[in-house]
């Protein structure tokens, strides 16, 4: 991931002239909405209602085949963050710094889709959208640590001083991701726990199926969203990059025409 000419980036990316499209995203989009689709009659239509043992929730178990996948993308968006972090502290290079801030972009929208899913589980299953669980508040935190990041990114002018910073707090905000995930573990919790992360899974059949078929559609969503913003992202900076240039180049300009008239 090294700086390259504008010619160079066309043929990397091979990108559409009026957008971020590629003919290989054009075609997984066109998977993704037809395994949408098959998802959708699959959790909501074809798999049975959980209706087992005196936990049983019945319809409310479809949430779960949502909330679950969603929060697992979440969790992978943020670790490609924390290892694109890393990669930029010690390759020093603008791809991996481009990689790790559209990753924090997309991992928000599937923490918010996160929070969202949950929340509705919360007010269906313990009357109330929001209580302070171990999970739910490590969950909220972690989205404004993001945010965090998102606003240093924003706060900051100077480039490399932008990228290293975002680089640490891209790792440091990442020690959170494993305390929302054991959170349900380690203290006692609302949040019920792991329904598959075991030997002995709680669901089966069509019902777990239909857990792992979301699964993977988010992770592949999520890598949908990675093609198109981190080129984006890698525009974005190679405009920037740019336009310093420029600017530099006039202020020098200026300085030496001031320094002639005197």
């Amino acid at each position: 991931m090294t700086s390259s000419t504008p010619g160079q980036r066309a043929g990397r990316f091979d990108m559409h002239p009026d957008g971020t499209a590629s003919h290989g995203s054009r075609v997984l989009g066109s998977i993704l909405l037809i395994a949408v689709a098959i998802f959708l009659i699959v959790a909501l239509v074809a798999s049975p209602p959980d209706g087992a043992g005196a936990d049983a929730m019945g319809d409310m178990v479809r949430i779960m085949y949502v909330h679950v996948p969603v929060a697992i993308a979440c969790y992978t968006a943020f670790m490609v963050t924390a290892f694109a972090s890393a990669m930029y502290l010690w390759k020093r290079t603008e791809g991996w710094d481009c990689l790790a801030a559209a990753s924090v972009e997309v991992g928000i929208v599937f923490t918010v889709l996160t929070l969202a899913t949950g929340s509705i589980w919360g007010h269906t299953a313990w009357g109330t959208w929001w209580e302070w669980d171990p999970r739910l508040t490590s969950t909220a935190l972690m989205f404004v640590m993001y945010l965090g990041y998102l606003a240093l990114r924003r706060a900051v002018v100077d480039p490399q001083s932008r990228a290293k910073q975002a680089a640490v707090l891209g790792l440091i905000s990442f020690i959170n991701v494993p305390i929302v995930h054991y959170s349900v573990d380690w203290w006692r919790s609302l949040h019920q726990t792991a329904t598959i992360g075991r030997l002995d899974p709680t669901i089966d059949g069509l019902k777990l199926f239909a857990l792992l078929f979301g699964m993977v559609l988010a992770l592949l969503l999520y890598a949908w969203l990675m093609l198109h913003r981190f080129r984006l992202q890698w525009v974005e900076t190679q405009v920037e990059a740019k336009g310093l240039d420029t600017a530099l180049a006039e202020r020098r300009a200026e300085a030496v025409a001031d320094g002639g008239v005197r």
